[in-house]
């Protein structure tokens, strides 16, 4: 009898039962997960099809035995409601530069603490460390004061500032971990064959790190699209982000639910699409860091 045969022999029958059972009942148990974790979003979508009059009497479920109660009318009307469009181009306008930037700003940065010597170096970045403790809370009237002063206070610029300044300190811990661990004759090699700095982080560094950095990016944007503390202050209050549109909504009209619910599905199903259009890199982001 062989070693494998031994073992399943001492095996008991329950144990022998769970075993075999076991990949099964694990595939259904995170089936069920997934679908308890998209309950909310299907049920706003079958919210936002439906007209306020059956959203005030039955729940979003009543669907499934009525579904001619599915109507897009309300996105008729999300189209008709200028606030809320204009409020997905501010969104869109703040989200994409405040991400580009975290990622542009924070690979130079990373790749420049990993592999290159300058004076102070690791002192510097443990100052970045020590950034990462900052609490978003702590920093807003002063930030506040300060960009009233230099006059960017309830403008674009000044929350896309904002959301650079405390993404970056993130940003360059996690890349130059990353890029930390590319091997040095891989680098060395590429010196040898006459590749600078620039060509050596746009050629080599940068196509090694394209998992880290498309993570860092998704991460950024989730973060920056969903904020509503830091826009609710210091976004234009005329043009503000989707996040506050929606508020406003619900604080003037508490009853404009046919505008509340596309509006809040839109707002919620970009970001999911962005994550689900990257999400082979962002696994292997990290994956990557994982093992490493």
């Amino acid at each position: 009898m062989t070693a494998l045969g031994v073992v399943k022999a001492k095996q008991s029958l329950p144990a022998r039962i769970a075993a075999r059972a076991g990949g099964g009942a694990l595939r259904v148990f995170l089936i069920l997960v997934g679908l308890f974790w998209l309950m909310p979003t299907v049920g706003l979508l079958l919210s936002s099809l439906r007209s306020p009059s059956d959203i005030a009497s039955t729940g979003w479920w009543k669907v499934f035995s009525e579904p001619s109660q599915l109507t897009f009318h309300n996105y008729a009307n999300l189209l008709d409601n200028s606030t809320i469009t204009d409020s997905l181009l501010s969104t869109v306008v703040i989200t994409v530069p405040a991400t580009v930037l975290v990622v542009v700003i924070g690979s130079f940065a990373g790749y420049a603490f990993a592999w290159m010597d300058f004076p102070g170096r690791d002192w510097w970045f443990m100052v970045v460390v020590s950034l990462l403790v900052v609490p978003v809370q702590v920093a807003l009237v002063p930030v506040a004061k300060l960009f009233g002063k230099i006059g960017i206070f309830e403008t674009t610029v000044g929350v896309i500032t904002f959301h650079v300044a405390f993404g970056l300190p993130f940003a360059i811990f996690l890349l130059r971990n990353f890029f930390a661990e590319i091997p040095r004759e891989l680098l060395e090699a590429a010196r040898l064959d006459g590749a600078g700095e620039i060509r050596l982080f746009t050629r080599v560094v940068l196509p090694l790190g394209g998992p880290a950095i498309a993570s860092l990016g998704i991460f950024q944007f989730l973060w920056v699209w969903n904020d509503m503390l830091v826009a609710l202050i210091f976004a234009d209050s005329k043009h503000p982000p989707i996040t506050v549109a929606l508020q406003q909504q619900v604080r003037q009209f508490g009853n404009n639910i046919d505008v509340l619910a596309p509006g809040a599905f839109v707002s919620m199903v970009i970001p999911l699409a962005v994550f689900f259009a990257f999400q082979r890199q962002f696994v292997s982001g990290v994956m990557a860091g994982a093992v490493k």
